[in-house]
């Protein structure tokens, strides 16, 4: 069965009903979001995402509760996911916490925006039918951070991932999304 993607007003939902059915277990979940969620939620740069990325502390707790929160919103089961660890830095960068109440059972931070534009470098995937991929998020965080060449792109990707090299793709959506030279 087809779901419908998370839009912003509808990812805020499942997180308040989330941190409202912790605070009724009298626990605090602390949630670390990555990817589509932080576009959606925080940056307003995409309309929605199919799922959302994140780190749970109290996981097993979170797991149980997730799926309490997608039976009762129609969501799928693992709109709640911790796929994102494999793109983590072994170092991770500090994290923000983002300003949206989310009720008493739930703490939400994100990652800074140089710590996302180098996951979304790292991973640098490519479109495909029915999924955008990071070129479109890559090319956002570089405008958004005003970076002015592929050199300082490299710089932020090395400080979290300096054992990686950056892929000629990587190099190349960047090169796209910097300002024309006059």
């Amino acid at each position: 069965m087809p779901y419908e993607p998370l839009n912003r007003k509808r990812l805020a939902q499942a997180l308040r009903r989330l941190g409202e059915l912790a605070h009724g277990q009298k626990v605090t979940l602390e949630v670390s979001l990555y990817g589509g969620a932080v576009f959606t939620l925080v940056y307003g740069a995409r309309e929605a995402t199919k799922d959302v990325d994140a780190v749970v502390r109290q996981s097993a707790v979170a797991q149980k509760l997730a799926r309490q929160v997608a039976k009762e919103l129609g969501l799928p089961e693992d709109w709640l996911n911790d796929d994102v660890k494999q793109f983590l830095a072994e170092k991770e960068a500090k994290r923000q916490l983002i300003e949206v109440d989310f009720g008493p059972g739930l703490r939400v931070s994100v990652p800074t925006a140089a710590y996302l534009l180098a996951m979304k470098l790292r991973a640098c995937r490519p479109p495909l039918p029915g999924y955008a991929g990071d070129y479109g998020d890559i090319r956002f965080l570089v405008k958004k951070m005003a970076l002015g060449s592929v050199r300082e792109a490299e710089a932020v990707h090395d400080k979290f991932f300096p054992h990686d090299e950056l892929s000629e793709t990587a190099r190349e959506v960047v090169k796209s999304a910097l300002p024309a030279k006059s």
